[in-house]
């Protein structure tokens, strides 16, 4: 379970594809406090950490992952938004985010705005699946490569989130351009609210 409160943005140092999985390295500010089976979300998906060494970890990616999120598009020298599990003694800063994305989103515009940007993104809308809850609100929480943001300007299939100076510089904000694929994981509370608004 994560808050979608990024840590910081990791280096993919290393890329290898084994059959249908994806071993990712990365490097990371706090790599001494992490410990093999940990999980980490990586722009929003979580992964298990399945080697350490001196400089970096190594997580993998399976199939289904890299079906349904931009972890295959990944180079390296990319940054890689990165937050280990919530402590549950911590503060919930964002919102509930279980790491599993639900799809992926196109950028589709950006726009800097007296120091802060709004960054506009389209998805695929599934009528049926939003029934279910895969949609977003007017001011709800949305998960957008592993961070939480606030909704404005929800439409069928796009939404808009404003981005602060210190999220641009300190997650992969700052690399996210007109074009980019983004991993989406829409509100679990909403998930489950409207599947119980179907039994009413």
């Amino acid at each position: 379970m994560f808050s979608g409160i990024v840590e910081e943005a990791a280096t993919v140092v290393n890329r290898v594809m084994e059959q249908g999985n994806l071993h990712l390295t990365l490097h990371c500010s706090f790599l001494n406090e992490l410990k093999i089976d940990q999980s980490l979300a990586h722009n929003g998906v979580c992964l298990t950490v399945v080697n350490i060494t001196e400089t970096c970890y190594t997580v993998t990616a399976i199939k289904e992952t890299l079906d349904k999120t931009n972890l295959g598009l990944l180079k390296i020298g990319d940054k890689v938004n990165v937050e280990r599990s919530m402590q549950i003694n911590g503060r919930l800063d964002g919102h509930i985010v279980q790491g599993h994305v639900d799809q992926t989103a196109v950028c589709t515009k950006v726009e800097e705005n007296q120091g802060s940007w709004y960054f506009s993104f389209a998805y695929k809308f599934d009528p049926e699946m939003a029934k279910q809850g895969y949609m977003t609100v007017e001011k709800g929480s949305v998960c957008v490569n592993g961070v939480s943001l606030t909704v404005v300007n929800s439409q069928d299939n796009s939404f808009q989130v404003a981005i602060i100076p210190y999220t641009y510089e300190f997650t992969n904000f700052h690399q996210i351009q007109a074009g980019s694929v983004v991993n989406l994981e829409f509100d679990i509370i909403g998930k489950y609210l409207s599947k119980l608004n179907r039994y009413q």
